[in-house]
């Protein structure tokens, strides 16, 4: 399974952008996907989740209200829309998946992935 992440770039605060995520080598209804983010210096950290087949869909509270996770099986993509940008939120964006099944609470950890995309910058700057 491949993950390729992309659609990152320069946002000026109060801005908007939408990553993407395209799953090759298995039909991503079948894995629960993620994303994360990671600033300089700081540990990688859970943004959003979508559950396989889209049964739930869990989000950061760091983010509730402004970013939304969705996916399109069909294409075997998943995508993160962000609005209201913060300088805050620039950070390096990866996305992951899991065939595991696990439990929500579990997929809050990124060792809970068994596949990981490349990342793509998110700066959000003046």
């Amino acid at each position: 399974v491949q993950l390729q992440a992309f659609g990152g770039g320069l946002v000026q605060p109060g801005g908007s952008l939408r990553l993407s995520c395209v799953v090759s080598g298995r039909p991503s209804s079948s894995l629960d996907m993620g994303w994360f983010r990671q600033a300089p210096g700081k540990e990688r950290e859970f943004v959003a989740l979508s559950r396989w087949s889209g049964q739930a869909t869990t989000k950061a509270d760091s983010v509730k209200g402004r970013f939304t996770i969705s996916r399109d099986d069909a294409k075997n993509t998943a995508a993160l829309s962000m609005s209201s940008l913060e300088p805050e939120d620039t950070a390096f964006y990866y996305c992951a998946a899991s065939a595991r099944r696990d439990v929500i609470s579990a997929l809050y950890d990124a060792f809970h992935y068994d596949y990981w995309g490349q990342g793509t910058q998110l700066t959000v700057s003046s």
